[in-house]
């Protein structure tokens, strides 16, 4: 069957062609124009149509490193179907390496967006009218915040059978039920009929190694999984599941020493850090409140009384 060419922006991408395509999000008061930068690879044979998006939160950017490898292993020669790829979403908070635009809106809270609100709502809209409308099926690559580092894993509605079988490809340690967030990517693009995983691994402003590694061949595995290409990674795990999960927080301020690790497996009141002073002997026991999985954990030692600093995934 062949195939016809792919519009966006009312642009042509011919058959077995790779196009970039800049959409002018707004200008800095300095008169420097930023765009959003797609990278569009359009396959010579039918097939489905996938978006790859990172730094919708402009400090967390490991999902920027993760697409560009996907974009280096893949042949738009070869490829059955069209892959959007936007490395940077957040071109604004990206540039200021702040997890929010100039007007400090969270994008990922500013979704579907509108044509004539605030920054954060037109740049959501210009997305969701170039990214979303054309494609199925997403990734949303996103990594812990505020000095917190994340389990590689997905999140999605593993109630739906496809989201499911597509997690389950994806092969990440952990893979989480998670409902949406009024305001998201995610709600916008279901509520539109579309189906996301949304990748966590690593620390804001940082390209760790494992979870880089793990989003993309989890990636390419989708894809695989979809029959848009041959070849797949294959190493692959057997996915933990949980459908819910529990902070455990400070019960005073001081120097917390970690006693755990990513992807440990814990027992509720199994002894996870300390909490002592910079100058003290002995400390406060912090303990789990769950057994389960730990899928992040705080990485600056320095706390107050109530942050977060375990996340343990309650797994099955």
């Amino acid at each position: 069957m062949s195939q016809n060419p792919f519009i966006v922006a009312a642009q042509r991408v011919q058959p077995g062609t790779r196009r970039q395509i800049n959409l002018p999000a707004g200008r800095l008061p300095s008169g420097t124009e930023l765009s959003l930068r797609l990278q569009i690879l359009h396959g010579t044979e039918p097939g489905p149509a996938v978006w790859l998006s990172g730094a919708i939160l402009g400090d967390e950017i490991v999902g920027v490193e993760i697409i560009r490898r996907v974009l280096e292993t893949l042949d738009e020669q070869e490829l059955r179907g069209t892959v959007i790829a936007v490395p940077v979403v957040n071109v604004f908070g990206f540039v200021a390496e702040s997890r929010y635009l100039p007007d400090r809106r969270d994008l990922n809270r500013s979704f579907p967006g509108s044509r004539r609100g605030s920054l954060a709502s037109r740049l959501a809209r210009l997305f969701v009218d170039n990214v979303l409308e054309p494609t199925e099926f997403g990734i949303d690559f996103h990594a812990g915040s505020d000095d917190r580092t994340n389990l590689p894993q997905v999140r999605g509605n593993l109630d739906d059978e496809e989201t499911r079988r597509l997690a389950m490809a994806f092969s990440a340690p952990l893979m989480l039920h998670a409902k949406t967030i009024k305001g998201s990517l995610r709600e916008t693009a279901v509520r539109r009929g579309k189906r996301v995983l949304l990748f966590e691994g690593g620390e804001p402003r940082r390209f760790n190694p494992g979870p880089v590694q793990a989003g993309a061949d989890g990636a390419l595995r989708v894809l695989h999984a979809l029959e848009m290409i041959e070849a797949s990674p294959a190493s692959m795990i057997e996915s933990a599941e949980a459908r819910s999960t529990k902070w455990i927080r400070a019960p005073r301020g001081g120097i917390f020493h970690l006693q755990t690790r990513l992807g440990a497996r814990v027992r509720r009141g199994e002894l996870i850090g300390v909490i002592t002073e910079p100058s003290g002997r002995g400390g406060r026991e912090v303990r789990a409140r769950a057994s389960g999985m730990i899928m992040g954990h705080a990485v600056n030692p320095l706390v107050h009384q109530g942050d977060s600093l375990v996340h343990i995934a309650e797994v099955e």
